[in-house]
């Protein structure tokens, strides 16, 4: 029974960090930072370093870069669009360092699954935030931003306090994922050949509507 909740406890930190880390990289280093200098978590020894006091702050820096850029429509999107490249790799050595010393391969998966994890979920968050930018009113998209936060924060500690809970959430955000995923992709296809065909149209070609 201990070491199925040990094990429990591994998969729901390693899939829970890469899953955070697709919505806001930056919040997911410094909550366990903060965890883990408050004595509410012992950190595998890979993990250790976002401890650091100078990792911490840099963290924390670039989380309040986020948490404005995060809330301008558009330059969210642009955000985002960065941070591919950034979230991703992320949470797979997040996924990985999670594990601890066992056998290479099984941290090896555990990169594997965690950076298609965090792909998909920063795919889901960026895909919802292109089609919220199309509404005129920006409440929406701060409703957004901050929810997602209030997630992530919230998902780090559930992860660490409430292992098997947090697992069984994962699962049901990993099928709606699946099922939102391609509507999402149409929407977002809809939503760009609109941008290219309002400016593709040379100056005066519109046409006046009929007399």
């Amino acid at each position: 029974m201990e070491a199925l909740d040990q094990i429990s406890a591994t998969l729901a930190l390693s899939m829970g960090l890469a899953w955070a880390s697709g919505l806001n990289l930056y919040a997911t280093l410094f909550t366990l930072g903060y965890l883990a200098n408050t004595g509410n978590i012992d950190l595998p020894q890979n993990l250790q370093i976002v401890a650091d006091p100078m990792v911490m702050g840099a963290a924390g820096l670039m989380y309040m870069v986020e948490f404005f850029a995060d809330k301008m429509p558009g330059v969210d999107t642009g955000w985002d669009a960065i941070h591919t490249f950034v979230r991703i790799p992320a949470g797979a050595m997040l996924a990985a360092g999670a594990i601890g010393d066992l056998n290479p391969a099984v941290e090896i998966a555990a990169a594997i699954l965690g950076g298609g994890l965090t792909a998909g979920t920063h795919a889901t968050k960026a895909g919802s935030r292109v089609l919220i930018n199309t509404s005129p009113e920006p409440f929406s998209n701060w409703f957004a931003s901050v929810s997602e936060d209030i997630a992530v924060v919230g998902g780090v500690w559930a992860c660490i306090n409430h292992p098997l809970l947090f697992l069984g959430a994962l699962v049901i955000f990993i099928l709606l994922m699946i099922w939102l995923l391609p509507r999402l992709a149409v929407g977002v296809k809809k939503v760009f050949r609109f941008i290219i065909n309002l400016f593709s149209k040379e100056p005066g070609t519109t046409q006046l509507p009929p007399q």
